[in-house]
């Protein structure tokens, strides 16, 4: 699978440089502790919000950071997008007989963002106790596509941002609002934010579908409680559908940028 052997070939050339990937991995690591830390000293000052608990809060980030840490890992290669238009090494992926979608993946694979989600993973198993959640199989499943659906809707961003690069070959920061930003707004239950921002990430951008509404049935604040819950995170994947379809009809009005 072509795909694969970009991720070899990532891997080959990360491990050509050991110290310096760990170094990175590292700082990753610290960088998302640090964001966890901060929603623990507001809740060590405040209690709770919006009546969530701090564990509850704790596995929204967790859950949130995974997703966002494997869109990252793997979807990098449209978030860099820009350099590839305005060097004109988008003109030779137009030449091969290969997806274009499955080639700009391939062409950066950051493995060093594994420091993060090893962060995040250390506090989903650390928080999953606190949370006095009763677990079956249909709750593992619930969360398990919450994770992947959170996924989806941040590649799909990413490939919204890397869309806009036909058009204005430089990427724009505001593409970070959704990226960076709805890491961190869907790290807190969306509750905690006014009544429009919660409908635009539920309707729009679906953080909400793919975070918050599972979150109501695992921790069962759920009015009415039903194992379709399980399926709604697969608004990601819907989420992400439109995204590919814009991304086809900006490559079709792709221009060289001379490069």
């Amino acid at each position: 699978m072509l795909y694969l052997r970009y991720l070899s070939m990532n891997l080959r050339s990360l491990l050509e440089y050991r110290l310096s990937t760990c170094l990175m991995a590292l700082a990753q690591f610290c960088t998302a502790f640090s964001w966890f830390l901060s929603i623990g000293l507001l809740f060590r000052r405040f209690g709770g919000i919006a009546g969530w608990t701090f564990a509850e809060a704790g596995l929204c980030f967790a859950v949130t950071t995974i997703a966002f840490s494997l869109s990252e890992c793997f979807a990098r290669g449209f978030d860099s997008f820009s350099g590839m238009v305005i060097r004109g090494e988008f003109d030779r992926v137009l030449l091969r007989p290969r997806s274009t979608i499955v080639q700009v993946l391939g062409t950066r694979i950051d493995i060093t963002r594994a420091g993060r989600l090893v962060e995040a993973l250390v506090v989903l198993f650390v928080m999953i106790p606190q949370t006095g959640i009763s677990w079956d199989g249909v709750k593992v499943l619930t969360l398990v596509l919450m994770i992947l659906g959170g996924a989806a809707v941040f590649s799909g961003i990413f490939i919204l941002g890397a869309t806009v690069c036909f058009f204005t070959l430089e990427g724009l920061e505001i593409i970070n609002i959704f990226t960076d930003g709805g890491r961190e707004l869907a790290s807190y239950p969306l509750p905690v934010y006014g009544r429009w921002i919660q409908r635009f990430f539920t309707f729009i951008i679906p953080f909400g579908c793919v975070n918050y509404l599972p979150l109501l049935f695992l921790t069962g604040r759920a009015e009415h409680p039903s194992p379709l819950f399980a399926l709604i995170p697969l608004a990601g994947f819907v989420f992400l559908l439109p995204c590919l379809l814009v991304w086809r009809a900006g490559v079709r009005r792709y221009t060289s940028s001379g490069s």
